[in-house]
């Protein structure tokens, strides 16, 4: 019995530790928190996605709109309040390529002495943002032919 209990107490505070860091980083409406079932455990509801407010000016084939440009097959496209992340069948290094090619056509300048590479990993920035913030694109390659991007504004 202990250690149902334990077990319970340890979702609730990784549930309302996830519901703090949501409202401390702004983010949207508070999700329902899980109901207690009746062999003890927890019942979570399936949650509605709603993208109707995150609209801006490109997406992907995914439906999720973002400011930044996001190259064709991106999966699990989340805008995650300023910050954009996916996920794309390509290498290290064809995702650059995109993210220079794309960025520099649309007025934004490389600042290379920030681009760092390795075998898993690129970061870029990019400077001429109307915000006076730098775009940062980083990605991670995942080992099984696609590429994690994640690309968002910063003070640089």
């Amino acid at each position: 019995m202990t250690k149902k209990l334990s077990i319970l107490f340890a979702i609730l505070v990784l549930v309302l530790a996830s519901l703090a860091c949501q409202t401390l980083s702004g983010g949207g409406d508070a999700p329902e928190l899980p109901a207690p079932s009746d062999d003890g455990g927890v019942e979570v509801a399936p949650q509605e996605n709603d993208d109707s407010e995150s609209e801006s000016e490109s997406s992907g084939e995914s439906g999720v709109e973002s400011e930044f440009p996001i190259p064709n097959g991106a999966m699990n496209v989340q805008d995650l309040g300023g910050s954009t992340n996916f996920q794309v069948k390509m290498t290290l290094d064809e995702a650059m390529k995109f993210y220079m090619d794309s960025l520099t056509s649309e007025g934004y300048t490389e600042r290379p002495i920030l681009t760092v590479t390795s075998e898993t990993t690129f970061s870029m920035v990019f400077d001429g943002h109307e915000s006076g913030k730098a775009i940062v694109v980083q990605g991670v390659d995942m080992s099984d032919g696609t590429v994690n991007v994640n690309i968002r504004l910063e003070d640089v």
